[in-house]
């Protein structure tokens, strides 16, 4: 008589992938990728405003000034959107997102038209995406309560 193969038993408390990193590496990740990213924003800023010519002391406060909104920004975003809903927490990361794109292209003395155009586009961009991924990830959590 044949007999079906036994199946592992799945833990019900287990829901992600095991996690390789302790808790202190996340603790340290959720300030050092803010912070590079605002290094390389207000890097980014400065050397768009100055048009190839050289680095003066106004352009270096105006990029690390920009450098310091950004990583405040980026810490009240990343508090604040995960207690939101998908949709709100994609329209924020997406606003914000679209938002430095169009400061960015408007400090290379593009037009504001065009600045705000490309800041629409890519806030568009990343909230289709951010929508599906966060959309998709309470669609699994539900099914994984049932």
């Amino acid at each position: 008589m044949a007999h079906a193969a036994p199946r592992p038993q799945l833990t019900s408390g287990r829901s992600r992938a095991p996690d390789v990193f302790g808790e202190r590496t996340h603790k340290l990740a959720r300030l050092a990728v803010p912070l590079v990213l605002a290094v390389v924003f207000g890097y980014w800023v400065a050397a768009n405003r100055r048009y190839g010519g050289p680095i003066t002391g106004w352009n270096f406060l105006f990029g690390l000034l920009s450098g310091i909104v950004f990583f405040v920004l980026y810490l009240a975003l990343q508090s604040v959107a995960p207690k939101l809903g998908s949709t709100p927490h994609a329209a924020l990361w997406a606003a914000f997102t679209g938002s430095a794109v169009g400061f960015l292209v408007r400090q290379s003395d593009e037009t504001l038209l065009r600045s705000a155009w490309l800041g629409l586009v890519v806030a568009a961009g990343v909230f289709g995406l951010l929508f599906y991924r966060y959309r998709a990830r309470e669609g699994v959590e539900k099914r994984r309560t049932v």
